[in-house]
């Protein structure tokens, strides 16, 4: 009886509301709609690398890899003011440097440089993300909130977050907030030489055949990390945007990874075969702050160029910082193509925990010989392709097509580490 009186309560408010401002207006308005109709976002990637310091086998061994990656996308107008956003991608690699957390599985002799066929060299990772975002009746200003799950063999990865836009200045001016939280279980996956107390099973140990590692197994299976963020963007003339933005990352719990082994410069070596057998693991703080500022300047040139720049200064706690900056050109060819060419800069120091193989000593408290928190610096050339067309004259079904992506990009860092990437996206609307 309550439901019944509450739901005939509505009614008759809405009804008086809108009897009212139909006397204060009797004209219909119109009020364009966030989105149309339901977009469709197919996008799909081939990543392969290699390189020769593989962080599993201690900074040494092959890094060959390959991810091939799916990415649906579906945007739902639930009204004229909110629109939800669903995101489901699939992502399968196999991977000669993972492959080797248990490197005699195989059929062959093994070694650092030789990828194991065992159930260690490839994996599946999942993720579906949810995003809910309203728009005020001037669009002026935009609220989103978002839900992810992820999910792979080791860890599972719960996400939350949320912001706000603000527009002003007739939309010239632009203040944009961001948080989001992650919160990670690991599933510990271990070196298999830490996991077997009998080794004979895999072969003869020669070199220190007291072979004696320093291992104990992590107490912390989480790894939380918070981050916020703040934009400004503002058109400074018909030609000329700019935008500054600042990012804030806070990382705790188990930041080390445990199938990552290290070799100690004072501690003799014990092979099986051909693979050494791990001194430890990597050992890292279970703590890591991380500061972010950027900036962006976009200019268009003319009717067919365009110039687009950036540049992130990056610090954190672990001694890491670096510098990136890159630029792209579009050029517009036809009305409905255009070209991406574009070129990416990447410099950083070296963490402080980290040292190539066999640079570690036992005594160190903290220690890996992951290359991704060495010294370096990459460059990455890239060439892409848009095809546009928004009034979506070509059709699949009940699907006109909107737009063509697809993008080249080559990376090369001077460890010797190579990858490419390539990228294709369709976009679909509703009729």
């Amino acid at each position: 009886m309550k439901k019944t009186y509450l739901t005939l309560l509505t009614i008759s408010m809405a009804f008086i509301g809108f009897a009212q401002e139909k006397a204060i207006d009797s004209v219909n308005t119109y009020k364009k709609r966030v989105l149309e109709t339901a977009e469709v976002e197919f996008l799909t990637s081939y990543y392969t690398q290699d390189g020769d310091n593989a962080a599993v086998s201690g900074g040494i061994g092959s890094e060959k890899l390959d991810d091939i990656t799916a990415t649906f996308i579906v945007s739902i107008p639930l009204n004229a003011d909110d629109v939800l956003t669903v995101d489901v991608g699939i992502s399968a690699y196999t991977s000669a440097s993972s492959s080797n957390i248990d490197p005699f599985d195989g059929n062959k002799p093994a070694s650092p440089f030789q990828a194991s066929s065992g159930a260690s060299s490839g994996d599946l990772w999942t993720n579906l993300t949810g995003t809910y975002t309203h728009s005020s009746d001037d669009r002026n200003d935009i609220w989103h909130g978002k839900l992810s799950v992820a999910n792979e063999y080791d860890y599972f990865s719960l996400g939350l977050g949320g912001g706000y836009t603000k527009l002003f200045n007739e939309k010239n001016t632009e203040l944009s907030v961001n948080a989001n939280v992650y919160l990670d279980t690991w599933k510990p996956i271990y070196p298999i030489e830490l996991r077997k107390s009998n080794l004979s099973q895999y072969g003869t140990i020669t070199g220190n055949t007291n072979y004696n590692p320093i291992f104990t197994e992590f107490s912390s299976k989480n790894r939380n990390s918070y981050s916020a963020g703040f934009s400004f963007s503002q058109i400074l003339s018909k030609r000329l945007q700019g935008a500054l933005m600042f990012d804030f990352v806070n990382q705790q719990g188990l930041l080390s990874m445990p199938f990552q082994r290290v070799y100690f410069g004072d501690v003799a070596d014990s092979f099986i075969e051909n693979f050494q057998l791990a001194d430890a693991i990597e050992q890292l703080p279970d703590n890591r702050t991380k500061l972010a500022v950027g900036g962006r300047l976009n200019y268009y040139i003319n009717e067919i160029f365009a110039l687009r720049t950036y540049y992130r200064y990056y610090s954190d706690d672990w001694g890491v910082n670096s510098h990136t900056a890159s630029v792209e050109l579009p050029i517009k060819i036809t009305d409905k193509f255009t070209l991406y060419p574009s070129y990416r800069y990447y410099d950083q120091t070296a963490a402080d925990y980290f040292a190539p193989y066999e640079q570690h000593v036992s005594t160190e408290k903290y220690y890996t010989s992951d290359y991704d928190l060495s010294k370096y610096n990459a460059n990455q050339y890239g060439f892409g392709i848009t095809y546009t067309d928004i009034f979506a004259k070509a059709h699949i079904n009940k699907f006109g097509l909107k737009s063509v992506d697809l993008k080249f990009n080559q990376y090369e860092r001077n460890t010797g580490l190579k990858a490419s990437i390539i990228t294709a996206g369709l976009k679909f609307i509703m009729d």
